[in-house]
């Protein structure tokens, strides 16, 4: 086989895209002539960032399906009938010789239909309780990459690799804390939290910084990524003698600056993010979303909390969450401890051990 096709499907988030461009560049790593089409969800954010990571990216009219009774659920049938239609015209004009999914809605129609056509299947199953869409799935994949340990419970065991989460190529640049504190307009030299809230930002989360703002000592700084849902309401919010030493974004494209200038992350307890905090070993405080499908992110950092490598805040205790990093950041002793448990977790070769089994299932095609 002279230029294997790859057929990437997946997005909705960050914490889906992100891995999806880091398998890419692996494979494109390990074969350079590899030809690699991603397939997403119209109006999603994969539609901007994978073209801006240099791939080509196909869009579905795919959309959830709501669990509340609401009227647009009225549609999803048809979404998923011509997005199931499109699927199968992208696959027989690429033929791809593989195709992976890493999650959301545009991985269940395509993947659907690639194992139909008798094209093998690679999941990548980021959390530690893989929602609906894998499961059902999982029955025609060919091999199931996960990141959590016991992942038999849910999966056929012979399917399964332990490889990790991949994270975005560009954290393990080498950068130093003066130089991420010049970038963010901060001083070197004092504590700094630093506030991940996902992608598209958590409106609790905000709000519970909003809230306990005023348990930021005036040694501790904060850079603060609300989401370009949140950004200009939390500004708004931020009292006037915290400005100076919290800055506020709504998206942070410089995420190596923002890691080396965190000494404690508050953050959702999304997969991807855990995978990051893991590599770098940074001391973290998880606040897991209640609004994920089985509550799958309490289980992701409860998999740290039971082994010391982690601080959780309920989602309804949010308003205690700056005192609790601040009491972190303070315990040079309980930061070294988590530090070195979430160490332990760090799977640093996650993409090219994803991307080797990607070319061998291409290979066997």
């Amino acid at each position: 086989m002279s230029q294997i096709r790859v057929l990437i499907s997946g997005g909705g988030t960050g914490g889906h895209i992100f891995p999806a461009i880091s398998i890419a560049n692996a494979v494109k790593e390990l074969l350079p002539d590899a030809q690699i089409l991603f397939v997403g969800a119209q109006g999603k954010m994969e539609m901007e960032k994978v073209p801006a990571a240099g791939y080509e990216i196909v869009g579905l009219p795919v959309a959830g399906f709501h669990r509340k009774l609401t009227l647009r659920n009225l549609s999803f049938p048809f979404k998923l009938i011509k997005s199931l239609m499109k699927a199968r015209k992208v696959i027989k004009d690429f033929k791809p010789h593989v195709a992976v999914g890493v999650g959301g809605y545009a991985s269940g129609p395509v993947l659907r239909v690639a194992s139909k056509a008798g094209i093998p299947c690679l999941l990548q199953e980021q959390n530690s309780f893989p929602g609906v869409t894998n499961r059902i799935l999982a029955r025609k994949a060919a091999k199931i990459c996960v990141a959590y340990d016991k992942m038999d419970r849910f999966f056929p065991k012979d399917k399964i690799l332990l490889t990790g989460n991949p994270v975005r190529d560009n954290l393990l640049n080498k950068v130093n804390r003066e130089e991420a504190a010049e970038f963010f307009g901060l001083d070197a030299s004092k504590k700094c939290i630093l506030v991940i809230g996902g992608s598209l930002g958590a409106r609790s989360v905000n709000n519970g910084i909003i809230n306990s703002i005023d348990d930021l000592p005036e040694d501790c700084q904060m850079i603060w990524q609300a989401g370009r849902f949140y950004i200009e309401e939390m500004r708004a919010k931020l009292p006037e003698a915290f400005k100076e030493r919290v800055v506020v974004t709504d998206f942070i494209s410089r995420m190596d600056l923002a890691f080396a200038m965190g000494d404690v992350v508050i953050s959702r307890a999304g997969a991807s993010s855990i995978s990051e905090l893991a590599l770098l070993a940074i001391p973290s405080v998880f606040v897991p979303s209640p609004n994920v499908s089985e509550d799958h992110q309490t289980k992701n950092a409860m998999a740290l909390v039971d082994k010391e490598a982690a601080v959780l805040v309920k989602d309804v205790d949010v308003n205690v969450v700056v005192k609790t990093a601040v009491d972190l950041v303070n315990d040079d002793s309980l930061l070294n401890k988590l530090s070195a448990n979430i160490k332990l977790m760090a799977k640093p070769n996650a993409a090219k051990d994803i991307a080797e089994e990607v070319i061998k299932l291409a290979k066997s095609k």
